[in-house]
């Protein structure tokens, strides 16, 4: 999976694809896709809801450019793959929020069942960040609003990176890499990708989404 679906695609961190060889992606995904878990798509996890294709996952990770000793939150944990692979990365603090009630309790008990007792993990609406563990080094964001979350950019570290797709629902969407300078916000175009939209309190729309 990782040589051809990640690395000949351009992934080049030694760390991130050391990660996506370790992190077993089955042990993420529901039973009836056990024969599908290391293609290079995304699968259903319940509720509407998919867990990433691992292609995608090392990208936005890579984007991240986390270095031992950073705080790292990501919004939307989905069954837990992205902040396993977070957490593989070694001596990096992973703060996640999951949305949805029973797809927070499922990721609680897998990622203490696998030993990843490090990750910190709450039930809640993303779009508001984690203030109390506030600032971060980097922020990831796993579902497509339409704008930047103010609050999540308020609670980015100066110097720190926040991995983000954008867009309309249902139409094209760019994955951003922010980084942020005093009150400024450089942005980066990685390029289009495909996600499921971001609502909760904070977009106007019922809370049920993670890609």
């Amino acid at each position: 999976m990782v040589e051809l679906t990640i690395e000949d695609r351009g992934i080049t961190d030694l760390d991130v694809l050391r990660v996506m060889r370790t992190v077993q992606r089955h042990r993420f995904v529901l039973p009836e896709y056990l024969d599908q878990a290391y293609a290079d798509h995304p699968l259903p996890i319940g509720y509407g809801q998919t867990i990433s294709q691992p292609y995608i996952v090392a990208w936005m990770t890579e984007a991240l450019a986390l270095q031992a000793g950073e705080k790292v939150l990501e919004i939307g944990t989905g069954s837990g793959y992205q902040a396993a692979v977070l957490a593989e990365l070694g001596a990096i603090e992973v703060y996640s929020i999951e949305i949805v009630p029973e797809l927070a309790e499922q990721a609680a008990n897998r990622l203490r069942d696998l030993g990843y007792a490090e990750v910190h993990l709450k039930e809640g609406d993303g779009y508001f960040g984690w203030k109390e563990h506030a600032p971060f080094d980097a922020i990831i964001v796993t579902a497509a609003p339409d704008h930047v979350p103010p609050p999540l950019v308020e609670q980015l570290k100066d110097g720190g990176r926040l991995v983000i797709p954008i867009g309309p629902p249902g139409g094209y969407q760019s994955l951003w890499q922010f980084v942020k300078a005093g009150d400024d916000l450089t942005a980066y175009n990685l390029g289009g990708v495909s996600f499921v939209p971001f609502t909760g309190a904070g977009t106007g729309s019922a809370p049920t989404r993670h890609p």
